[in-house]
């Protein structure tokens, strides 16, 4: 296979407490090759959020990255200063965030948000090239009356709307390493099979895609690759069938019985 787009080594986060260290993450080693979609499943507390927020430099007091590397393209993340971190967010790797409300300014319009991301990314566009390729994006992650919503404020839109508008962020970065965070969570059947749709666009062209997710039917529809974590280690991979059909730890046969209701010797 070829080189990773994205390989994270030895990652710990640690919570620091005012009694106790949280070891959020332990030791985490995972890969992300292009052109595939590589899935991170746990139950929650397990580590899977943190770990993106890891990648990508995000982690607040009293959490701190205390040790590993996080090679994207050749160049370790962590060690990068803050300002050229910020520079490669969007330009080279981009999220999808769990929770959109928090994620979207609510005194900034949507097309504000969206002409951020496209200052940000690679592939940059001139403004009047830029606006009907928004009116397009918002169409494909299933929103309606996009001129009405490019000029709204988010706290005007539903949560839903919201996390659509987190999707749509996340197609125009057109970085080389997009992390999903729950990009499906809380959206109708219909909704969800439209963003999902995208992301398969972005595995074509190829684009190295983390999807974080609970829903196990979503990885087995659309992961190439899987990493279960548990208590902030990875405790199985491999590809999607190794994991689904041959199961070796017993978490791992905890969270398929869970969701299919069949049982693994």
């Amino acid at each position: 296979m070829d080189k990773p787009a994205l390989s994270v080594r030895g990652l710990c986060t640690y919570f620091y407490l005012k009694n106790r260290t949280v070891k959020a993450l332990d030791g985490v080693d995972i890969d992300l090759f292009r052109g595939r979609i590589t899935a991170l499943v746990g139950g929650s507390g397990s580590g899977k959020s943190v770990l993106s927020l890891s990648i990508l430099g995000l982690i607040e007091k009293p959490g701190r990255v205390v040790k590993g590397a996080v090679i994207l393209e050749n160049t370790d993340l962590l060690a990068l200063p803050e300002r050229e971190l910020r520079r490669t967010r969007g330009e080279r790797i981009a999220m999808i965030f769990q929770e959109p409300t928090n994620s979207l300014n609510p005194v900034i319009k949507v097309k504000e948000h969206l002409f951020e991301v496209n200052r940000r990314s690679a592939r940059r566009m001139e403004k009047r090239e830029a606006l009907p390729v928004f009116h397009e994006t918002l169409s494909r992650v299933g929103l309606r009356d996009t001129g009405k919503i490019l000029e709204s404020y988010p706290f005007e839109l539903s949560g839903g709307m919201c996390q659509r508008i987190m999707v749509a962020m996340g197609l125009l970065a057109r970085s080389t390493v997009l992390i999903a965070d729950e990009p499906t969570s809380s959206l109708d059947l219909t909704t969800q099979a439209a963003i999902l749709k995208e992301l398969s666009r972005l595995r074509e062209d190829g684009i190295s895609i983390l999807l974080i997710t609970h829903d196990l039917g979503v990885v087995a529809q659309m992961a190439d690759d899987v990493y279960v974590i548990k208590d902030g280690r990875i405790v199985e991979q491999g590809t999607v069938y190794d994991v689904f059909e041959k199961p070796k730890h017993e978490y791992t046969k905890l969270l398929l019985e869970k969701d299919t209701g069949l049982k693994w010797d």
